[in-house]
């Protein structure tokens, strides 16, 4: 299989912060048929590497204790060739910095940011950890995409700040969408999510990844007490449901209904 082109200004990494790492794992692993990895916790804090058919394809690292009253959380890095760069363009495009450019040791630099809307989202400048070995296949994360408060803000920053060349998917009162490039070269995207998401609920990054069969998925899902929170159902894209873990990190799955028309990302 050849390697995911990750492209500057692209998803190129996500992880996801856990309350208890032996639990996610167990969930996880099953659901996706994931293997796992572990890391010097002096080095880097009991971070585990994600495996689908020896490919990486997520991280899952424990809570620090000042981290406890945060929630579970899934996040997306996007690839950058300078992020020391990219955190001052954060700020001048309207988004805030969380976390400045910090060094992991042999593996590159991140930082934590949010965009016009709110969204959160982490910033990755690669030396040893290249990002993704797996995409767009079973196992592997398929799609994502920023469910937005302020689409248009959103869209600028996304190209402004990581210079992202934009097609417009649709721009119609009930369904406004924007992708990071078009067709099946496209690799993320922007939905105006005003008159979606609840009250409360900010801005933010999803992740879908891919299963063979979603209606299996969701049952093996609750079986391990994950929840489902918007049922199973076909869309032009796929058959798609949206769950949380057990301890309520939100994601979605993605079952790709063509088989041998590539699911490849932004089909």
């Amino acid at each position: 299989m050849p390697k995911p082109d990750l492209t500057p200004g692209a998803p190129c990494w996500a992880d996801l912060m856990t309350s208890d790492l032996e639990k996610a794992k167990s969930f996880y692993g099953e659901l996706f048929g994931w293997t796992f990895e572990g890391s010097d916790p002096d080095k880097y804090g009991g971070y585990t590497t994600a495996f689908k058919d020896g490919e990486q394809v997520a991280g899952i690292m424990p809570k620090m204790p000042e981290q406890d009253t945060m929630p579970d959380v899934w996040t997306v890095y996007l690839l950058t060739e300078d992020i020391k760069k990219t955190a001052v363009m954060v700020q001048e495009g309207g988004g805030q910095v969380f976390m400045p450019p910090t060094e992991v040791p042999e593996q590159g630099q991140m930082a934590m940011f949010s965009d016009a809307g709110g969204a959160a989202f982490g910033g990755w400048q690669p030396t040893g950890h290249t990002g993704f070995g797996r995409l767009a296949e079973p196992g592997s994360p398929v799609w994502f995409e920023v469910l937005s408060r302020a689409y248009p803000q959103t869209v600028k920053f996304y190209q402004d700040v990581l210079g992202w060349e934009t097609e417009t998917m649709s721009d119609t009162d009930e369904f406004r969408y924007t992708t990071l490039g078009g067709g099946r070269e496209a690799k993320a995207g922007v939905m105006d999510a005003e008159g979606i998401l609840p009250e409360g609920v900010p801005s933010n990054w999803q992740i879908y990844w891919g299963v063979e069969n979603t209606d299996a998925a969701v049952e093996t899902a609750r079986r391990l007490g994950g929840q489902v929170v918007r049922n199973a159902e076909d869309t032009p894209f796929g058959r798609i449901a949206t769950l949380t873990d057990p301890l309520g990190a939100a994601f979605l799955i993605h079952q790709n209904l063509w088989q041998g028309e590539g699911g490849e990302q932004g089909e």
